[in-house]
Order: structure tokens, then C-alpha cells, then sequence
């Protein structure tokens, strides 16, 4: 009993868990958490560099103390004074164990300082992989939602019987443009255009005829002569040349 109400109880927190869960979301956490690594990771390399630059100080003033003990040591002995040759003897043994242990930490130094490094470029490797899949994943959710209100919206078109209402009020209006196109003909059909024509000819004629009288009367243009040589005055009224 007790193991079919634990495996109750964990069905109903992992749904609450998976609903909870943003892939997006979780996928731009993943990014900041790899780039806040860096800083770190950054951080605990420059102290193994630290580490080996003291090691390296260290393992100078080693070498140093060693030369010049051993000047002394000479200098002793030119001297004949074999006890303070001796005492400087002491010194140099321990200078050089103390030299010869810096060594070997220093080499261990570095090659941790080679590993931290190795690891860091293995990391930004991973990291640039991981957050490049990371946007990817991101910008195909995003198309992928925009694909979704526009599938939304469609079926929207649908259900709200936009498409067969549409068809209908294009073919009405199609229709009824047909229907005043035939109107329009059969008015043009029966309107005398030939009469409208000759009555636009008529009007043309009668303005050139007075048109020409106006020049007449201005001197700008010689009155026309009659057949029989006889310039008109006047209706009815000819004079003889």
C-alpha cells in the first residue's frame, strides 16, 4: 500500500513538475549558467598561474642563495678557515634540498597550470557547442509558435465560415456588376447617337461660319465674291463690278 501511495504521490509532482517546465526558459537558464562558469573557471586557473609564479620566485632565490653560499665556501677555504667553510657547507645542503623540493612543485605546478588550461578550452569547446543547439532550439521554438497563430488563425477562417461567405459575395457582386454592364448597353442602344453626331457636325459648322463673319467685320479676312463677280452686302442685295 505504502509503495502504490509513494508512486501516486511522485506521478502527480512529476506532472506538476513537467507543466511547470519551460523548455525555452530552461534552455536561455542553461546559456547564463555556462557563461557565468567562465568567470569562475577563469578565476581558479589565474590561481594556479599564481601558484606557479611564486614557485618560480622561489625556485630563483634558491639558485641565487646557491651561488653566492658557494662563493663563501671558496672564499673559506682560501682563507684556511675550514669552520666557516663548514658552517657554509651546512647552509648549502639545506638551500639545495630546499631547491630540489621547489623543483619538483613547481613541475607539478605546471602541469596543472597545462591541465586547467586544456580543461578551460574543452569547456569553451562544449560550451560554444551547447549554446549554439541552444539557439537553434530556441529560434525553431519561436517559428514554431508563430506557425502555430498562424495555423490558429486559419482555422479560425474556417470555423467562422469566412471562406464560403467570401465565395458568396464575390459571386454577387460579380453578378450584379454583369447586370448594370447589360443596363448600360441597352441605354447606349437606344440613344440616337447618329442625331447626336450630326448635331455636334451642325454646331461645328455654324461657329466656323461666324467665326469667319467676325473677321469679316474686323478687316481680317476679304469677303467671298459671288459667281457672277457680284460682292454680297446683304441678303439679297448685290452689287455690280
Amino acid at each position: 500500500m505504502w509503495q502504490r501511495m509513494k508512486r501516486a504521490f511522485r506521478s502527480v509532482f512529476g506532472w506538476m513538475v513537467s507543466a511547470a517546465e519551460d523548455p525555452e526558459l530552461i534552455l536561455e537558464q542553461n546559456i547564463r549558467d555556462l557563461n557565468d562558469q567562465v568567470p569562475k573557471m577563469n578565476e581558479s586557473i589565474a590561481m594556479v598561474k599564481a601558484n606557479v609564479t611564486l614557485l618560480e620566485k622561489e625556485n630563483q632565490k634558491y639558485k641565487n642563495d646557491s651561488v653566492e653560499i658557494t662563493s663563501k665556501i671558496k672564499a673559506a677555504l682560501q682563507a684556511s678557515r675550514e669552520d666557516i667553510a663548514t658552517t657554509y657547507a651546512t647552509q648549502l645542503q639545506t638551500v639545495k634540498s630546499a631547491l630540489l623540493r621547489n623543483e619538483q612543485q613547481l613541475s607539478a605546478a605546471r602541469q596543472a597550470y597545462d591541465k586547467a588550461l586544456q580543461v578551460k578550452q574543452a569547456f569553451m569547446r562544449e560550451k560554444d557547442r551547447k549554446t549554439a543547439e541552444a539557439m537553434q532550439a530556441l529560434r525553431d521554438a519561436r517559428r514554431a509558435k508563430w506557425q502555430s497563430k498562424v495555423a490558429d488563425a486559419m482555422e479560425s477562417f474556417q470555423v467562422a465560415g469566412i471562406d464560403a461567405t467570401h465565395d458568396e459575395m464575390l459571386q454577387k457582386i460579380q453578378e450584379q456588376t454583369a447586370v448594370n454592364e447589360a443596363r448600360m448597353d441597352m441605354a447606349l442602344s437606344n440613344v440616337d447617337t447618329q442625331g447626336i453626331k450630326i448635331e455636334e457636325e451642325a454646331e461645328k459648322i455654324r461657329a466656323t461660319e461666324l467665326l469667319k463673319q467676325f473677321k469679316q467685320e474686323m478687316g481680317l479676312e476679304a469677303p467671298a465674291e459671288s459667281a457672277g463677280g457680284a460682292k454680297t452686302l446683304g441678303p439679297g442685295t448685290k452689287v455690280g463690278v
